[in-house]
């Protein structure tokens, strides 16, 4: 059995009620249910939430909502490895014998089904503990620059001021979207980032994290051009 969780708090601060805010005419936690369904990798759907509003749209859409999530791990210091612990123990008490969990965000409008596809296909056969979603920085981490409180500017890396582009070695970063694993691992706790995990390349167009409305507002045009 593999089961997909889609965690979704009700008490988004930045962007009030994100989970549910309609996107292009949609609750966003739609898109990451629909993905899911779609990918067909799943017997089982879930949203863990503390909000019923949240709960009764996740069910409206296809997802199965069969607990609330405690309120101690549905604050702002929660972690994603908590809230997956959790709902694995929950699934494991109630007789839903899981060999692979993945974590889907709830906003990630972008997501397409056949990404979902890779990771499992790589956790399966690949002797790794995770898969994950992640995608290429557009420009050199090697140059990046800071700023002090007088935005002057210094850089991170300065042996690499006259490096040229092609010679730097490319960097990647979590794309946000899923994390597929093991029960094992995320019962142990095992980090995401190790040498035993695998990423899925995805396009850098289809990633956008969505923290600030100036966030939304990019993904919802990003989305807009991508249809």
């Amino acid at each position: 059995m593999n089961i997909a969780i889609i965690p979704a708090r009700g008490g988004s601060k930045r962007i009030p009620r994100k989970n549910i805010k309609l996107f292009h005419g949609k609750p966003m936690i739609a898109y990451s249910i629909e993905a899911a369904l779609a990918s067909k990798c799943f017997d089982k759907v879930i949203v863990s939430t503390d909000d019923s509003e949240i709960a009764e749209i996740a069910e409206r859409y296809g997802a199965e909502v069969p607990f609330i999530r405690p309120s101690d791990i549905a604050d702002d210091y929660a972690t994603t490895l908590e809230v997956m612990q959790h709902a694995i123990k929950w699934c494991q008490a109630n007789n839903f014998k899981a060999n692979h969990v993945c974590c889907i965000y709830a906003t990630v409008p972008l997501l397409l089904p056949e990404y979902i596809q890779q990771g499992l296909k790589a956790l399966e056969k690949e002797g790794v503990q995770y898969t994950f979603s992640a995608t290429s920085f557009p420009f050199p981490i090697q140059r990046a620059i800071k700023l002090d409180a007088g935005h002057r500017v210094q850089m991170f890396q300065p042996e690499h001021l006259n490096t040229r582009s092609q010679d730097l070695e490319e960097a990647y970063h979590d794309a946000g979207q899923f994390y597929w694993g093991k029960i094992t691992a995320f019962l142990d706790g095992q980090p995401f980032f190790s040498p035993q995990s695998k990423a899925i390349l995805l396009p850098r167009k289809r990633v956008q994290d969505i923290d600030t409305v100036n966030d939304w507002e990019f993904a919802e045009a990003l989305y807009k051009a991508l249809l």
